[in-house]
């Protein structure tokens, strides 16, 4: 363990939940409680769940003798929780507390229902609460940037998570307006700010030109999108503080898992999640450090569990030990979808993180927009730049040069496979989603979206 840095506290929080002896947790302790819940999740499932009988029909009933035999049964998939999730609920509708609907890109898609008990939102309650122990601590004032006026919804959960380990949160929801955001996180001295990054980056750019109030965060969390290291770079640039990052879907019950003050990787929930990754087009594992699809199964879920569940993130688990001494597995930053990258021709592909990168470093910029017109063999690609009002202006060159700086745009370009277009637009759409590369054919019909 590196000196001064403490072990996450989800060591500690994971140790308990698994009964480990004094809290203190072996690797084997916790492969062992693995297999254990694995194998009371596959039979809770068989028992309760008709998607699931038939999905594992053909595999045989003794349960697993060890973790490396999960990699046998089907893996589940967005499309399965789209058609059947009524199916696999485990219990009656009346043990549901929360329904968690989510609309997918494209004009077609049909939207994916996620069901959860109170038991299943407690448990994220106690890892919110854990995690951001990591970042505030008792009387902390912690601004909530995220939905939270539903009962369940992420906003509340992690009010609920800070009030127990005796923060101080204000919800204040997704920013709309800039200087009431603003104006709100100095009156009420936030110490953090938990919220889509780039809501917080524009938030910060907007303090920046602002300058009436010497008031700045000392830390923020990021969460609900891919974070860029240009958007940690500025916020650190601009407010001094520091940041975290979380990863999360609410197919996995909103928290996976969370960085530690080493900033080296995201330290996994391993209580109650099973992670691998696997080879995208064989569906077998990877090798520990070899980059592959990141699947998920829910070890102690019971309004509906899900069994190898296909993200489509594109992560690597980090083999070195981490700098806090944690025995926790962790996951590489997630940049990328499988499904969320743009070719040009045969060359290498782009990505909305590879976009993030460079575009999020020129002044002003907090937020863009990407779309490619696809005709035949040829594309255009337009970006359009969002700024803030008082920033300087941004000319539409220093956006062209940015993205050319990537290979595959700028050799598709050479080639004559891709024309680029730019705007500035002085206007703030400060999207709350996961944003992504609109694709449309070139009478203007939506294609896909890849982010």
């Amino acid at each position: 363990m590196t000196a001064g840095l403490m072990v996450t506290p989800l060591d500690g929080w994971i140790a308990g939940r698994t009964g480990a002896a004094d809290g203190c947790m072996t690797r084997a302790e916790l492969e062992a409680y693995q297999l254990a819940r694995l194998n009371a999740t596959i039979a809770q499932v068989r028992h309760m769940s008709s998607f699931y009988r038939r999905h594992f029909a053909a595999m045989g009933a003794n349960g697993l003798t060890c973790l490396e035999e999960l990699a046998d049964y089907p893996l589940t998939t967005p499309a399965d929780v789209m058609e059947y999730a009524g199916e696999m609920i485990c219990g009656s509708q009346g043990d549901i507390s929360r329904v968690v609907t989510l609309t997918t890109s494209g004009t077609t898609g049909k939207p994916k229902r996620l069901y959860f008990t109170s038991s299943d939102q407690k448990l994220t309650i106690d890892f919110f609460g854990c995690g951001m122990s990591t970042l505030v601590g008792p009387g902390d004032k912690t601004m909530i940037l995220l939905p939270g006026e539903r009962p369940g919804s992420v906003g509340e959960l992690l009010f609920q998570g800070l009030l127990g380990i005796g923060a101080r949160p204000a919800a204040y929801g997704l920013v709309q307006n800039l200087d009431d955001a603003v104006r709100t996180m100095c009156r009420e001295e936030a110490v953090c700010l938990v919220g889509v990054p780039v809501q917080i980056l524009a938030m910060a750019r907007y303090w920046e030109n602002w300058g009436k109030n010497s008031w700045a965060p000392k830390c923020a969390l990021l969460s609900t999108d891919y974070v860029s290291a240009a958007i940690v770079s500025e916020l650190r640039r601009i407010w001094d503080c520091e940041v975290y990052e979380h990863y999360g879907m609410t197919e996995m019950g909103l928290g996976g898992g969370l960085e530690c003050a080493a900033h080296e990787g995201y330290h996994l929930r391993e209580a109650d999640l099973y992670f691998e990754i696997i080879n995208p087009a064989s569906a077998r594992p990877c090798p520990d450090g070899e980059y592959g699809e990141v699947v998920f199964t829910t070890l102690t879920r019971q309004g509906m569990p899900l069994i190898r569940y296909r993200t489509g993130d594109i992560s690597r688990f980090i083999v070195e030990p981490c700098p806090c001494g944690s025995r926790l597995r962790r996951l590489e930053r997630v940049y990328s979808r499988q499904a969320g990258r743009v070719y040009f021709g045969q060359g290498r592909p782009v990505t909305m993180a590879e976009l993030d990168e460079v575009l999020f470093t020129l002044p002003g910029v907090v937020d863009f927009t990407a779309t490619l017109i696809t005709a035949g063999q040829a594309a255009e690609l337009t970006l359009v730049a969002e700024v803030l009002p008082e920033a300087l202006p941004l000319d539409k060159s220093a956006i062209l040069f940015a993205v050319r700086q990537l290979p595959a745009i700028r050799i598709a370009e050479q080639e004559g496979r891709l024309a680029l277009t730019a705007e500035v637009a002085c206007r703030l759409s400060l999207a709350p989603g996961k944003r992504s590369i609109r694709i449309v054919d070139q009478t203007g019909k939506e294609a896909q979206s890849a982010g």
